[in-house]
């Protein structure tokens, strides 16, 4: 948590006591909880683990039965991560009530914790890595050093030349079988953590000051590792079985072991999946990078066909929750989402604007994924909000850059003369940080290349509604956009929403924009936006939270009852069909019949909890739903809604040119401007091509001046 001072509205004392709520649950959750999940990773390759702790574990857990052999993996790696996930969602419904009440600003003290958070690593296949990311890093890699090396280390040490030749070995053939299943034990430490930067609705990564496209770096650290152990796990099994005589182990399928066909079809799909990770291949061919993604799907069911359902409870957790998140998302995604209107501008730019319900509640940099079925049926594509929830409670908006064949085939669409009265398009999220963290500063300067500008337009209005609601220092800000033509200046005219009602007054916000144009030297003033609006039909529905104005408390309520569904229809599957067969005869029930079972009960628990919950919430959205339609029953069409907006905004957008500088035919020195900013505290936000933000990071980073903190946007997904 950062440290500072922080000055907030007055609030009454019930909300300390929520504050004070909120930090023991967190200091439970990660402290106790999550320290002692990651003890028991620690330990779990010692001989303490496999000689003491696990026979007393599953002596109490595998005996009992409703759930057998897998009781003891399920109340150890599983449950802990579930309460971890239910609890954080009630940290974040609290913490929603003070966020949604309060407002940060600075008080100049010095943040404790802030050199952490300093870049430490700029350049490098890491990318931009914090000091609090780089020790985590390494304490990871260090613990799978500890692992591999503890695993050799004991299971080298009971081979021996008798040994080996009992099984007609050679000692370095048994050994090489040893240290191949131990490479695969590692990998599935990684597979563990891998699904959960990619729950973008996710309750865990808020409690570490985290959001989802913020992780996807960490989903990328872990995917490389993961493939990298489990290559290594297949290679060294298959030079073992040739080396032996066993190649005919590579089409066995076990029903009562390990199954290596399937361990093999689900390699398979991991390495079709990470080829196409490789930067060229996802910038040049991003649909083939998209689509090969969904092997995760058997990647997956081959590796608990492979492993087991035992086994693979200690990675059921993040699988698990991302299944919940991928639900809700598909639920939300087959609504028809209201798009009401778009600005096209000359640069290859434009605006889309879609209805909202009132209630929908969001922060700065949020993202919102957008699926046009007329472009593609399968694409979803990350855009940066760039509406505030508090000055339109009616819409919600996304800029989009012509950068890749999609966006460049929606910019046509939407540009051409011809365009048709109505555009069919789907939404998921938004998804976006817990808090507004940036306030925090005295002063922000905000550096941007192109369409990186888009996340602090967001920003920029967060500010210009609190100049008006509340009567608070706000930081100063400075605005540092470069673009390489002229034609893309237009986007900052996208800086103040899109209004026909209520002119908005900047004159209380201290903003200095520097814009710069590189690649030419004069201005082209044949620029201007061209305003279009949609008729909307009957089927639209304005873009709504899937759980509602309290969707934290139904994300836990969600997650809560569809893993104890989970566990009542294991259990009853176990004590009434799979328990009499093992213990009753001389058979033992099928390995592949007892994973498919647990699939199926996950996403039959999933599907009906998350199911109910939505409908149960569909009731409100439908009253908010009318409301939205009685707005645009009134709204006028296209000539009279774009020039009453121009004439509304005619003394905001003057106070905004005014503040405005434009350079051509130069670039930023951004060493300069940066150095020349004053205040206790300066937040540096970069975002847009890599180049520059590594430049900017280096700046912050070079220890010359102590009061920056340095944040990155990216959007490298």
């Amino acid at each position: 948590m950062d440290s500072n001072v922080v000055v907030r509205s007055s609030s009454p004392p019930s909300h300390e006591g929520i504050r004070k709520v909120l930090t023991a649950i967190k200091l439970f959750l990660v402290l106790v909880v999550f320290g002692g999940c990651v003890l028991l990773y620690v330990v779990m390759p010692t001989n303490t683990y496999k000689q003491i702790w696990q026979p007393r574990i599953r002596a109490k857990a595998n005996s009992s039965t409703y759930f057998g052999s897998q009781g003891a993996n399920l109340l150890v790696f599983t449950f802990p991560i579930m309460l971890i996930a239910v609890m954080g969602c009630v940290y974040l419904h609290l913490g929603k009530k003070l966020n949604d009440y309060k407002m940060e600003t600075s008080e100049g003290k010095t943040n404790r914790f802030a050199m952490w958070k300093q870049p430490m690593l700029v350049k490098g296949p890491l990318g931009i890595v914090s000091g609090i990311e780089l020790t985590f890093f390494i304490m990871f890699i260090a613990l799978l050093i500890w692992s591999i090396s503890t695993y050799l280390t004991n299971g080298f040490n009971k081979i021996t030349p008798q040994s080996a030749a009992k099984s007609h070995e050679k000692v370095w053939e048994a050994k090489l079988e040893s240290a191949s299943l131990r490479l695969g034990l590692v990998g599935n430490i990684c597979l563990a953590l891998l699904f959960f930067p990619v729950a973008r609705g996710s309750s865990i990564l808020p409690l570490f000051g985290l959001t989802s496209e913020a992780s996807i770096k960490y989903h990328i650290w872990l995917g490389n590792i993961v493939m990298v152990l489990f290559t290594a796990h297949g290679i060294c099994y298959i030079i073992y079985w040739a080396v032996t005589d066993q190649i005919f182990q590579m089409i066995k399928w076990e029903k009562t072991d390990i199954s290596n066909v399937a361990g093999e079809l689900s390699l398979l799909s991991g390495l079709a999946m990470w080829v196409t990770t490789i930067p060229r291949i996802r910038r040049k061919m991003f649909e083939l990078f998209f689509y090969t993604h969904y092997l995760y799907i058997p990647f997956m069911v081959f590796f608990i066909f492979h492993v087991g359902v035992s086994y693979a409870g200690i990675m059921l957790p993040g699988f698990f929750l991302f299944v919940v998140d991928r639900y809700l998302r598909f639920l939300q995604s087959g609504r028809r989402a209201r798009l009401v209107s778009a600005r096209v501008l000359p640069g290859e730019s434009l605006e889309l604007n879609f209805a909202k319900s009132p209630g929908l509640k969001y922060n700065p940099t949020s993202v919102m994924f957008i699926n046009v079925p007329s472009i593609s049926k399968l694409q979803w594509h990350p855009f940066t909000v760039t509406s505030n929830s508090n000055l339109e409670l009616e819409k919600i908006s996304v800029v989009i850059k012509g950068e890749g064949s999609w966006t460049r085939k929606l910019y046509q669409v939407l540009s051409s003369p011809s365009t048709s009265d109505r555009i069919e398009a789907a939404v998921e999220g938004p998804y976006g940080p817990a808090a507004t963290h940036f306030l925090r500063h005295d002063t922000l300067v905000l550096v941007s290349g192109g369409s990186g500008i888009t996340p602090f337009i967001s920003i920029i209005r967060e500010l210009i509604f609190m100049s008006k609601a509340y009567q608070c220092k706000l930081p100063k800000v400075t605005l540092i956009c470069a673009f390489k033509h002229s034609s893309d200046l237009t986007m900052l005219d996208l800086i103040l929403p899109m209004s026909t009602t209520t002119p908005y007054d900047i004159s209380n916000l201290q903003i200095k924009i520097e814009a710069y144009v590189t690649r030419e030297k004069f201005k082209d003033n044949s620029m201007n936006l061209r305003a279009t609006w949609f008729k909307p039909l009957a089927t639209d529905e304005p873009v709504s939270a899937i759980l509602g104005a309290n969707h934290w408390l139904w994300l836990g309520l969600i997650i809560a009852s569809s893993f104890l569904m989970f566990l009542i229809l294991i259990g009853i599957i176990t004590r009434y069909y799979i328990y009499p067969i093992d213990h009753n005869s001389n058979k033992i029930f099928s390995f592949p019949l007892r994973a498919l079972f647990n699939m199926l009960a996950i996403c039959i628990s999933i599907a009906a909890t998350a199911s109910a919950a939505v409908l149960w919430n569909k009731r409100s959205n439908a009253k908010e739903l009318k409301q939205v339609q009685h707005i645009e029953a009134s709204l006028p069409r296209v000539s009279e809604v774009y020039n009453a907006e121009r004439e509304l905004e005619n003394l905001p957008q003057q106070s905004l040119v005014q503040a405005t500088n434009v350079h051509y035919g130069q670039r930023p020195d951004l060493k300069r401007i940066l150095f020349e900013c004053k205040g206790s505290s300066v937040g540096v936000l970069a975002s847009g091509p890599k180049k520059m933000r590594h430049e900017v990071a280096t700046i912050c980073s070079s220890g010359l001046a102590e009061n920056m903190h340095f944040e990155s946007i990216s959007f490298s997904w």
